[in-house]
């Protein structure tokens, strides 16, 4: 039987040949949200699952930096939601409760509603170009079934449509409330069915935005954030089995 430790290094061992952050690439004042932006990724894909404790001396080793910054880089983790800092017992990985998912996924629906309503009102042909560009892109890594790839095309799209409504105070609520949902958001596509209806709706989004059709926009954002929802929460309560 593994222990903690031992399950907790083997996690990590995937990553263990990729480069590190060193100060010889970035610059010390920037070395904690590089860090920051390190453990985010490994957050999201699920490899610090969540509720996992944060083992300073495993990722001290893996990103070859010392505990100031790394330690910085939790504290902007917790400023994210995130990750909880504890005293006298480190840094965990936040897991959130059945309840907390619902209702963040409710609420996404009805943000990403409103910011493809008002990318069709604002949007720019130059903006257009470049969604269309990336789904292409994204297109390009389902047809070869390369989830990590996709998926970080994916949050860059849905990035530039919140952008392209250009109202500064929906994204700045959007960043925060999915900042906690992006591992989920991330997981809601390892089921295959589910992906490749997510990967035709991202044609469809592309379809009103050239139309600049608001209404269509909101209601295939909101059917799309829905879906993922449903797919997360049916990943926390799987049906019993049939046998």
């Amino acid at each position: 039987m593994k222990t903690p430790q031992a399950s907790y290094d083997s996690l990590l061992a995937p990553y263990s040949a990729s480069a590190p952050i060193t100060t010889d690439a970035v610059d010390r004042r920037t070395l904690p949200t590089a860090v920051a932006d390190r453990l985010r990724e490994l957050i999201i894909e699920g490899q610090l699952p969540a509720g996992s404790r944060l083992n300073e001396r495993a990722l001290c080793d893996l990103l070859q930096v010392s505990r100031t910054p790394l330690r910085e880089a939790f504290r902007l983790l917790s400023a994210e939601g995130l990750v909880r800092m504890q005293p006298n017992r480190g840094a965990q990985v936040i897991a959130l409760s059945e309840k907390d998912v619902r209702e963040s996924f409710e609420v996404m629906c009805a943000l990403e509603a409103l910011s493809g309503e008002l990318a069709c009102q604002r949007i720019s042909e130059e903006e257009i170009a470049e969604i269309k560009a990336l789904t292409f892109e994204m297109q390009a890594c389902h047809a070869r079934r390369d989830l990590s790839s996709y998926y970080h095309v994916n949050r860059q799209i849905h990035d530039l449509i919140n952008a392209a409504g250009h109202n500064d105070l929906l994204s700045t609520v959007y960043k925060t409330i999915n900042l906690r949902l992006q591992n989920l958001r991330f997981r809601s596509n390892l089921n295959h069915d589910k992906w490749d209806q997510a990967m035709r709706e991202h044609q469809d989004m592309v379809d009103a935005l050239v139309a600049r059709d608001g209404a269509r926009m909101a209601n295939v954002m909101r059917l799309h954030l829905q879906r993922k929802g449903e797919a997360v929460l049916e990943s926390l309560n799987p049906p019993p089995n049939s046998d």
